[in-house]
C-alpha cells in the first residue's frame, strides 16, 4: 500500500515518513523522484538516507537527501530543493516526518518564482498542512 500523499502542485506531493515498502510502492505507482528532508536519526528505527537512496535507485527512482530542521533551514537548502524540483522527473514526492517541512521548502522555492505566499499558505492549509510561518521564515532567509 502506498503512503498518504498530499498533492500541492502539478506533479508534486508531500508525505510523512517513508519506509522501504513505501519507496517500492511509490515506484510502482509511477513516482519518479524522491526528496528526503529528514535528518538521519530523527526517529528510532528510521530508514537511514543511504539505505533509502539504495532502495530508491534500485527501483529506478531519482533520490535527493536535503535534511532540514527548523533550526538548520538555510538558503542553501532552499536552493538544493528548488534544483531538485527543477531537474527532477515528475511526479516528485518530498517527505519528512509529517510533510510540513517538505511543504515549507516547496513554498519557499515557489516564492522564488514570485508565487504569492498567502496563496501557498492557503493551498497547504486546504490539505491540512500548517505553513503559516512561511513569511517569517522567508524573511529570516533573505
Amino acid at each position: 500500500m502506498a503512503p498518504q500523499l498530499v498533492p500541492l502542485g502539478p506533479g508534486f506531493s508531500v508525505s510523512g515518513r517513508l519506509d522501504r515498502s513505501d519507496l517500492e510502492a511509490l515506484a510502482r505507482a509511477g513516482v519518479r523522484t524522491i526528496i528526503n528532508n529528514r535528518p538521519d536519526g530523527e526517529d528510532p528505527g528510521q530508514l537511514p538516507a543511504a539505505e533509502a537512496r539504495r532502495i530508491a535507485e534500485l527501483h529506478g527512482l531519482v533520490y535527493h537527501h536535503i535534511p532540514i530542521t527548523a533550526a538548520t533551514l538555510s538558503r542553501a537548502d532552499v536552493d538544493a530543493f528548488a534544483a531538485a524540483l527543477r531537474d527532477g522527473q515528475a511526479p516528485v514526492v518530498a517527505h519528512c516526518r509529517s510533510g510540513t517541512r517538505s511543504a515549507l521548502l516547496w513554498a519557499l522555492s515557489r516564492m522564488r518564482e514570485r508565487a504569492d505566499p498567502l496563496a501557498l499558505i492557503a493551498e497547504a492549509a486546504r490539505h491540512g498542512i500548517d505553513i503559516a510561518g512561511l513569511p517569517a521564515v522567508a524573511a529570516r532567509l533573505r
